[in-house]
Protein backbone atom coordinates (compact mmCIF):
# COMPACT_ATOMS: atom_id res chain seq x y z
CA UNK A 1 0.00 0.00 0.00
CA UNK A 2 1.29 3.46 -0.91
CA UNK A 3 0.01 6.86 0.15
CA UNK A 4 -0.35 10.26 -1.43
CA UNK A 5 3.23 11.30 -0.63
CA UNK A 6 4.68 8.24 -2.40
CA UNK A 7 2.76 9.13 -5.57
CA UNK A 8 3.97 12.72 -5.31
CA UNK A 9 0.47 14.08 -5.81
CA UNK A 10 0.75 17.34 -3.94
CA UNK A 11 0.44 19.25 -0.68
CA UNK A 12 -2.71 17.57 0.61
CA UNK A 13 -3.10 13.97 1.74
CA UNK A 14 -6.78 13.85 0.73
CA UNK A 15 -8.25 15.50 -2.37
CA UNK A 16 -10.74 18.27 -2.99
CA UNK A 17 -14.07 17.21 -4.41
CA UNK A 18 -17.50 15.68 -3.97
CA UNK A 19 -17.45 12.16 -2.60
CA UNK A 20 -20.05 9.56 -1.78
CA UNK A 21 -20.08 8.85 1.95
CA UNK A 22 -23.16 6.62 2.37
CA UNK A 23 -26.19 5.20 0.63
CA UNK A 24 -29.37 7.12 1.46
CA UNK A 25 -30.89 3.94 2.85
CA UNK A 26 -28.00 3.56 5.30
CA UNK A 27 -28.94 6.69 7.25
CA UNK A 28 -32.10 6.70 9.32
CA UNK A 29 -33.01 8.84 12.32
CA UNK A 30 -30.01 7.75 14.40
CA UNK A 31 -26.65 9.54 13.96
CA UNK A 32 -24.15 7.45 12.03
CA UNK A 33 -20.42 7.19 12.74
CA UNK A 34 -18.21 7.30 9.64
CA UNK A 35 -14.51 7.16 8.89
CA UNK A 36 -13.59 9.04 5.71
CA UNK A 37 -10.68 11.28 4.64
CA UNK A 38 -8.67 9.93 7.57
CA UNK A 39 -11.14 11.50 10.01
CA UNK A 40 -13.87 10.33 12.35
CA UNK A 41 -17.17 11.89 11.27
CA UNK A 42 -20.77 12.06 12.43
CA UNK A 43 -23.54 11.92 9.82
CA UNK A 44 -27.13 12.68 10.83
CA UNK A 45 -30.48 13.77 9.43
CA UNK A 46 -32.09 16.94 10.66
CA UNK A 47 -35.82 17.01 11.31
CA UNK A 48 -36.25 18.19 7.71
CA UNK A 49 -34.68 14.92 6.55
CA UNK A 50 -31.62 16.70 5.13
CA UNK A 51 -28.27 15.01 5.89
CA UNK A 52 -25.53 16.89 7.72
CA UNK A 53 -21.89 15.91 8.25
CA UNK A 54 -19.64 17.11 11.06
CA UNK A 55 -16.31 16.10 12.51
CA UNK A 56 -17.10 13.57 15.18
CA UNK A 57 -15.71 14.94 18.41
CA UNK A 58 -17.28 17.58 20.63
CA UNK A 59 -14.71 20.30 21.46
CA UNK A 60 -15.83 20.23 25.11
CA UNK A 61 -14.57 16.80 26.26
CA UNK A 62 -14.17 14.98 22.94
CA UNK A 63 -17.25 12.77 23.07
CA UNK A 64 -18.27 11.26 19.72
CA UNK A 65 -21.45 12.91 18.46
CA UNK A 66 -22.68 9.65 16.95
CA UNK A 67 -21.89 7.53 20.00
CA UNK A 68 -24.54 4.90 20.65
CA UNK A 69 -26.74 5.74 23.62
CA UNK A 70 -29.37 3.75 25.47
CA UNK A 71 -30.99 6.43 27.64
CA UNK A 72 -34.35 7.75 26.46
CA UNK A 73 -33.18 11.34 26.91
CA UNK A 74 -30.06 10.94 24.80
CA UNK A 75 -31.98 9.14 22.06
CA UNK A 76 -33.81 12.41 21.32
CA UNK A 77 -30.73 14.42 20.46
CA UNK A 78 -31.74 15.76 17.03
CA UNK A 79 -33.41 19.16 17.42
CA UNK A 80 -34.40 20.90 14.21
CA UNK A 81 -31.26 20.67 12.07
CA UNK A 82 -28.95 20.52 15.12
CA UNK A 83 -27.46 17.61 17.03
CA UNK A 84 -26.80 17.27 20.75
CA UNK A 85 -23.56 15.81 22.10
CA UNK A 86 -24.60 12.72 24.10
CA UNK A 87 -22.17 13.48 26.94
CA UNK A 88 -23.15 16.96 28.21
CA UNK A 89 -25.90 17.93 25.76
CA UNK A 90 -24.05 20.70 23.96
CA UNK A 91 -25.91 21.38 20.71
CA UNK A 92 -24.28 21.94 17.31
CA UNK A 93 -25.88 23.26 14.14
CA UNK A 94 -25.16 21.95 10.63
CA UNK A 95 -22.59 24.76 10.31
CA UNK A 96 -20.64 23.12 13.14
CA UNK A 97 -21.16 25.96 15.63
CA UNK A 98 -22.32 25.26 19.15
CA UNK A 99 -25.66 27.06 19.49
CA UNK A 100 -26.73 25.96 22.98
CA UNK A 101 -25.16 24.77 26.23
CA UNK A 102 -27.97 23.80 28.64
CA UNK A 103 -26.21 24.94 31.81
CA UNK A 104 -24.62 28.15 30.45
CA UNK A 105 -26.40 31.45 29.70
CA UNK A 106 -23.45 33.54 28.53
CA UNK A 107 -21.90 34.02 25.10
CA UNK A 108 -20.71 30.74 23.66
CA UNK A 109 -17.02 31.07 22.70
CA UNK A 110 -16.14 30.93 18.99
CA UNK A 111 -13.87 27.94 19.64
CA UNK A 112 -16.95 25.86 20.50
CA UNK A 113 -17.34 24.63 16.96
CA UNK A 114 -16.67 21.56 14.82
CA UNK A 115 -15.70 21.35 11.18
CA UNK A 116 -18.78 21.00 8.97
CA UNK A 117 -18.93 19.64 5.42
CA UNK A 118 -21.39 20.64 2.66
CA UNK A 119 -23.65 17.72 1.79
CA UNK A 120 -26.07 16.77 -0.98
CA UNK A 121 -28.41 13.82 -1.30
CA UNK A 122 -28.97 12.65 -4.87
CA UNK A 123 -29.23 9.40 -6.84
CA UNK A 124 -29.95 7.43 -3.66
CA UNK A 125 -26.59 8.56 -2.22
CA UNK A 126 -25.29 11.05 0.32
CA UNK A 127 -22.34 13.12 -0.89
CA UNK A 128 -19.98 15.37 1.05
CA UNK A 129 -17.69 18.10 -0.20
CA UNK A 130 -14.15 17.63 1.12
CA UNK A 131 -11.65 20.46 0.75
CA UNK A 132 -8.39 20.68 2.72
CA UNK A 133 -8.64 24.47 2.36
CA UNK A 134 -12.23 24.37 3.74
CA UNK A 135 -13.62 26.52 0.92
CA UNK A 136 -17.02 26.28 -0.74
CA UNK A 137 -17.45 23.84 -3.64
CA UNK A 138 -16.00 25.06 -6.93
CA UNK A 139 -17.68 22.40 -9.09
CA UNK A 140 -20.92 20.44 -8.99
CA UNK A 141 -22.01 16.85 -8.81
CA UNK A 142 -22.39 15.20 -12.23
CA UNK A 143 -25.76 15.38 -13.93
CA UNK A 144 -27.43 11.98 -14.19
CA UNK A 145 -30.75 12.81 -15.82
CA UNK A 146 -31.57 9.13 -16.23
CA UNK A 147 -32.15 8.85 -12.46
CA UNK A 148 -35.35 10.93 -12.64
CA UNK A 149 -36.43 9.77 -16.11
CA UNK A 150 -39.43 7.38 -15.85
CA UNK A 151 -38.11 5.54 -18.90
CA UNK A 152 -35.08 4.43 -16.87
CA UNK A 153 -34.80 1.92 -14.03
CA UNK A 154 -32.95 3.11 -10.97
CA UNK A 155 -30.27 1.01 -9.30
CA UNK A 156 -29.74 -0.49 -5.90
CA UNK A 157 -26.25 0.41 -4.71
CA UNK A 158 -23.61 -2.26 -4.14
CA UNK A 159 -21.34 -1.46 -1.21
CA UNK A 160 -18.13 -3.17 -2.34
CA UNK A 161 -16.22 -2.38 0.83
CA UNK A 162 -12.65 -1.15 0.96
CA UNK A 163 -9.54 -1.67 -1.13
CA UNK A 164 -6.05 -1.26 0.28
CA UNK A 165 -5.30 0.77 -2.82
CA UNK A 166 -4.81 4.50 -3.30
CA UNK A 167 -7.53 5.98 -5.56
CA UNK A 168 -4.75 7.04 -7.95
CA UNK A 169 -4.64 3.41 -9.13
CA UNK A 170 -8.39 3.40 -9.78
CA UNK A 171 -8.43 6.62 -11.78
CA UNK A 172 -5.55 5.30 -13.94
CA UNK A 173 -8.18 3.05 -15.53
CA UNK A 174 -9.62 6.08 -17.31
CA UNK A 175 -6.78 6.08 -19.87
CA UNK A 176 -5.74 2.44 -19.78
CA UNK A 177 -6.85 1.16 -23.20
CA UNK A 178 -4.58 -1.86 -23.07
CA UNK A 179 -6.20 -3.60 -20.10
CA UNK A 180 -9.56 -4.13 -21.85
CA UNK A 181 -8.45 -7.20 -23.77
CA UNK A 182 -6.62 -9.14 -21.02
CA UNK A 183 -9.06 -8.23 -18.23
CA UNK A 184 -12.44 -7.84 -19.94
CA UNK A 185 -12.08 -9.70 -23.22
CA UNK A 186 -12.94 -6.51 -25.10
CA UNK A 187 -11.78 -5.79 -28.66
CA UNK A 188 -11.20 -2.05 -28.81
CA UNK A 189 -12.25 -0.36 -32.07
CA UNK A 190 -11.47 3.18 -30.94
CA UNK A 191 -10.25 4.90 -27.78
CA UNK A 192 -9.84 8.58 -26.96
CA UNK A 193 -8.92 10.38 -23.73
CA UNK A 194 -10.21 13.92 -23.22
CA UNK A 195 -9.52 16.22 -20.27
CA UNK A 196 -11.33 19.48 -19.68
CA UNK A 197 -10.95 21.22 -16.32
CA UNK A 198 -12.26 18.97 -13.55
CA UNK A 199 -13.64 16.43 -16.04
CA UNK A 200 -11.59 13.48 -17.26
CA UNK A 201 -13.27 11.52 -20.05
CA UNK A 202 -12.85 8.30 -21.99
CA UNK A 203 -14.58 7.59 -25.29
CA UNK A 204 -14.26 3.98 -26.37
CA UNK A 205 -15.97 1.37 -28.47
CA UNK A 206 -15.60 -2.31 -29.14
CA UNK A 207 -16.98 -5.79 -28.69
CA UNK A 208 -17.20 -7.10 -25.13
CA UNK A 209 -17.40 -10.60 -23.68
CA UNK A 210 -19.75 -9.57 -20.86
CA UNK A 211 -21.63 -6.40 -21.87
CA UNK A 212 -24.14 -6.63 -24.73
CA UNK A 213 -23.16 -4.75 -27.90
CA UNK A 214 -25.11 -3.53 -30.92
CA UNK A 215 -25.77 -5.62 -34.01
CA UNK A 216 -22.63 -4.08 -35.52
CA UNK A 217 -20.61 -5.61 -32.68
CA UNK A 218 -19.54 -2.27 -31.16
CA UNK A 219 -20.60 -0.97 -27.78
CA UNK A 220 -20.02 2.78 -27.54
CA UNK A 221 -18.96 4.04 -24.11
CA UNK A 222 -18.77 7.59 -22.79
CA UNK A 223 -17.16 7.39 -19.33
CA UNK A 224 -16.13 10.42 -17.31
CA UNK A 225 -14.94 11.50 -13.90
CA UNK A 226 -16.34 14.75 -12.59
CA UNK A 227 -13.80 15.41 -9.89
CA UNK A 228 -11.56 12.72 -8.41
CA UNK A 229 -14.09 10.17 -7.12
CA UNK A 230 -17.29 10.03 -9.20
CA UNK A 231 -17.27 7.96 -12.41
CA UNK A 232 -20.28 7.91 -14.75
CA UNK A 233 -20.15 5.53 -17.75
CA UNK A 234 -22.89 5.54 -20.40
CA UNK A 235 -23.18 2.46 -22.63
CA UNK A 236 -25.02 2.47 -25.95
CA UNK A 237 -25.94 -1.03 -27.05
CA UNK A 238 -28.99 -3.27 -27.37
CA UNK A 239 -30.12 -1.78 -24.06
CA UNK A 240 -28.74 1.59 -22.99
CA UNK A 241 -27.12 1.53 -19.55
CA UNK A 242 -25.39 3.88 -17.11
CA UNK A 243 -22.79 2.40 -14.81
CA UNK A 244 -21.79 4.37 -11.71
CA UNK A 245 -18.62 3.77 -9.74
CA UNK A 246 -18.07 6.09 -6.79
CA UNK A 247 -14.98 5.80 -4.62
CA UNK A 248 -13.87 7.71 -1.55
CA UNK A 249 -10.58 7.71 0.38
CA UNK A 250 -11.09 6.38 3.91
CA UNK A 251 -7.45 6.48 4.92
CA UNK A 252 -4.33 7.42 2.99
CA UNK A 253 -4.06 4.46 0.62
CA UNK A 254 -7.41 2.86 1.55
CA UNK A 255 -10.47 3.43 -0.66
CA UNK A 256 -14.19 2.73 -0.18
CA UNK A 257 -16.06 1.74 -3.37
CA UNK A 258 -19.74 1.67 -4.39
CA UNK A 259 -21.29 0.46 -7.65
CA UNK A 260 -24.66 0.90 -9.36
CA UNK A 261 -26.15 0.39 -12.82
CA UNK A 262 -29.22 1.92 -14.48
CA UNK A 263 -30.91 0.65 -17.64
CA UNK A 264 -33.46 2.06 -20.06
CA UNK A 265 -36.78 0.23 -19.84
CA UNK A 266 -38.80 -0.67 -22.92
CA UNK A 267 -42.13 -0.07 -21.15
CA UNK A 268 -43.46 2.49 -18.67
CA UNK A 269 -43.90 1.33 -15.99
CA UNK A 270 -41.13 -1.25 -16.46
CA UNK A 271 -42.31 -4.70 -17.43
CA UNK A 272 -41.18 -7.98 -15.89
CA UNK A 273 -38.87 -8.35 -18.87
CA UNK A 274 -37.37 -4.89 -18.20
CA UNK A 275 -36.74 -5.86 -14.58
CA UNK A 276 -35.03 -9.08 -15.67
CA UNK A 277 -32.86 -7.21 -18.19
CA UNK A 278 -31.93 -4.65 -15.53
CA UNK A 279 -30.80 -7.43 -13.21
CA UNK A 280 -28.86 -9.08 -16.02
CA UNK A 281 -27.05 -5.86 -16.89
CA UNK A 282 -26.34 -5.18 -13.24
CA UNK A 283 -24.84 -8.62 -12.80
CA UNK A 284 -22.63 -8.47 -15.90
CA UNK A 285 -21.65 -4.86 -15.18
CA UNK A 286 -20.63 -5.76 -11.64
CA UNK A 287 -18.80 -8.84 -12.93
CA UNK A 288 -16.86 -6.68 -15.39
CA UNK A 289 -15.93 -4.18 -12.70
CA UNK A 290 -15.00 -7.02 -10.34
CA UNK A 291 -12.37 -8.06 -12.86
CA UNK A 292 -10.62 -4.74 -12.23
CA UNK A 293 -11.26 -5.06 -8.51
CA UNK A 294 -9.42 -8.39 -8.40
CA UNK A 295 -6.33 -6.81 -9.96
CA UNK A 296 -6.35 -3.85 -7.58
CA UNK A 297 -6.63 -6.17 -4.59
CA UNK A 298 -3.47 -8.04 -5.53
CA UNK A 299 -1.22 -5.52 -7.31
CA UNK A 300 1.70 -3.58 -5.88
CA UNK A 301 1.57 0.23 -6.08
CA UNK A 302 2.48 1.60 -9.51
CA UNK A 303 4.11 4.71 -8.10
CA UNK A 304 6.08 5.03 -11.34
CA UNK A 305 4.61 3.49 -14.51
CA UNK A 306 7.07 1.90 -16.95
CA UNK A 307 5.15 3.52 -19.78
CA UNK A 308 5.47 2.10 -23.29
CA UNK A 309 4.61 4.06 -26.47
CA UNK A 310 1.45 2.00 -26.98
CA UNK A 311 0.15 2.59 -23.46
CA UNK A 312 -2.54 5.16 -22.83
CA UNK A 313 -1.73 8.76 -21.76
CA UNK A 314 -1.17 7.94 -18.08
CA UNK A 315 0.99 11.04 -17.66
CA UNK A 316 -1.93 13.25 -18.73
CA UNK A 317 -4.32 11.52 -16.36
CA UNK A 318 -1.98 11.77 -13.40
CA UNK A 319 -1.33 15.44 -14.10
CA UNK A 320 -5.10 16.03 -14.24
CA UNK A 321 -5.58 14.14 -10.97
CA UNK A 322 -2.98 16.23 -9.12
CA UNK A 323 -5.14 19.35 -9.32
CA UNK A 324 -7.30 17.94 -6.52
CA UNK A 325 -4.34 17.42 -4.16
CA UNK A 326 -3.01 20.95 -4.39
CA UNK A 327 -4.38 24.42 -3.57
CA UNK A 328 -7.18 25.30 -5.96
CA UNK A 329 -5.21 28.39 -6.97
CA UNK A 330 -2.89 25.97 -8.80
CA UNK A 331 -5.65 23.96 -10.51
CA UNK A 332 -5.16 25.65 -13.88
CA UNK A 333 -1.47 24.69 -13.81
CA UNK A 334 -2.31 20.98 -13.72
CA UNK A 335 -5.24 21.33 -16.10
CA UNK A 336 -2.92 22.90 -18.67
CA UNK A 337 -0.77 19.75 -18.58
CA UNK A 338 -3.77 17.53 -19.31
CA UNK A 339 -6.49 19.42 -21.17
CA UNK A 340 -7.28 18.34 -24.70
CA UNK A 341 -7.94 15.14 -26.65
CA UNK A 342 -5.23 12.47 -26.53
CA UNK A 343 -4.78 9.24 -28.45
CA UNK A 344 -3.28 5.89 -27.57
CA UNK A 345 -0.67 4.88 -30.13
CA UNK A 346 -1.91 2.06 -32.32
CA UNK A 347 -5.62 2.61 -31.58
CA UNK A 348 -7.94 4.83 -33.61
CA UNK A 349 -9.57 7.84 -32.03
CA UNK A 350 -13.28 8.46 -32.51
CA UNK A 351 -14.50 8.63 -36.10
CA UNK A 352 -15.64 12.15 -37.13
CA UNK A 353 -19.31 11.11 -37.12
CA UNK A 354 -18.98 9.75 -33.59
CA UNK A 355 -17.30 12.87 -32.23
CA UNK A 356 -19.30 15.59 -30.54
Amino acid sequence: MAGTAEYGLGEFTFPRGWFMIARSADLGNVPMALRMFGRDLALYRGESGAPHLLDAYCPHMKAHLAAEQTSTECARRIEGESIRCPYHWWRFGPDGRCNHVPYFDGTIPPAARIRAYPTQERFGCIFAWHDPEEQAPDFDLPEIGEWDDPAWMRCDWDDLGTLAVHPQEITDNLVDARHFGPIHGQRIAYFESVFDGVIGRQYSGGGHETMVATDEGVMDVDAFYQGPGLLVARYAGDTDAVQLVFHTPKEDGVTQVWHGLLTRAQATPPSAEDIAINQQYHDVGLAAFSQDFAIWQSKAPAVQIMRMPGDGPFHRCRAWYRQFYNPRARASEFQARADGAHDTQGISMRAPLAAE
